[in-house]
């Protein structure tokens, strides 16, 4: 039995307060709506009951931020692509942000399962004036239980529509990039954190979210295999690589709790399902 599940979610800004909708087709959810920070930004867990994507199934998750909306989005757990004996499973992502729009998308890892078929898709487009952070974390395997990822694809693409795209197949048994200097050197978690607008970032501001996180770069365990930089006027990155999931999550969200207070004046108030 295969799973098609769909979640049509809408940010809107009423009276001053940043307000969520929802509509949703088959096992995917999002619980109620919460406000650590005051009405400005409006946080919700989406919520996939059956935990995991095997060989057929699909997510279609879309989202929209209406002019003057702040949404933060999150996931209780990690993504689980399966092992697939029929076809591809799929994750895809769509936001649209309005002028003025904010969108913070930080789900926990996307695990590729031994034998996998899959592809995590997110695509964004942001109106001039819009900005968003959102972020990728994949695991390959699970090095720490020994089941490690040695037969199957995992498919990744990362859209800022019309400014930035990075996508790519990762292979089991392609050993060069899984292992090779040239590849992935043998690490087993990919992270990236974009910060993202609809129209050109000052340079100032720029200079400014390159210098906090090189800053907390310099203090990670991870300092030799990650790295920021601004390959578009419109995109600020961060990539890192790590033998397991832990550090790269850890540094990610010490960036981008920094790139909040720098970029929006916000706290890096952490969602309180990453503290459960």
């Amino acid at each position: 039995m295969t799973w098609h599940a769909s979640l049509k979610l809408d940010y809107t800004l009423e009276s001053n307060r940043s307000v969520a909708r929802y509509l949703h087709k088959g096992p995917l959810r999002i619980l109620q709506s919460l406000y650590p920070e005051g009405d400005t930004v409006c946080h919700n867990v989406l919520v996939h009951p059956p935990s995991g994507l095997v060989g057929g199934d699909t997510l279609d998750i879309q989202v929209t931020v209406a002019s003057g909306a702040h949404g933060l989005i999150t996931t209780p757990g990690a993504t689980r692509f399966y092992r697939s004996e029929a076809g591809l499973a799929t994750q895809q992502v769509h936001a649209r942000l309005e002028a003025e729009a904010r969108l913070e998308w930080l789900p926990l890892e996307a695990i590729a399962y031994n034998g996998c078929d899959a592809l995590n898709r997110a695509v964004f487009e942001l109106a001039p004036g819009a900005e968003m952070m959102a972020w990728d974390i994949t695991a390959l395997g699970l090095p720490v239980a020994d089941f490690p990822f040695v037969q199957g694809t995992f498919r990744q693409h990362l859209e800022i529509s019309g400014v930035w795209l990075e996508r790519g197949t990762l292979k089991a048994t392609d050993t060069r990039l899984m292992n090779s200097p040239l590849g992935l050197a043998g690490q087993r978690c990919m992270a990236t954190l974009v910060f993202a607008a609809g129209s050109a970032i000052a340079d100032e501001r720029i200079e400014r979210a390159l210098a906090c996180a090189r800053t907390l770069l310099e203090a990670s365990e991870l300092r030799l295999t990650a790295g920021a930089t601004s390959p578009h006027k419109q995109v600020i990155v961060l990539r890192t690589l790590s033998p397991l999931t832990e550090p790269a999550v850890l540094l990610l969200r010490q960036v981008w709790a920094a790139w909040r207070r720098e970029m929006w004046g916000l706290p890096g108030a952490v969602p309180r399902l990453w503290n459960l």
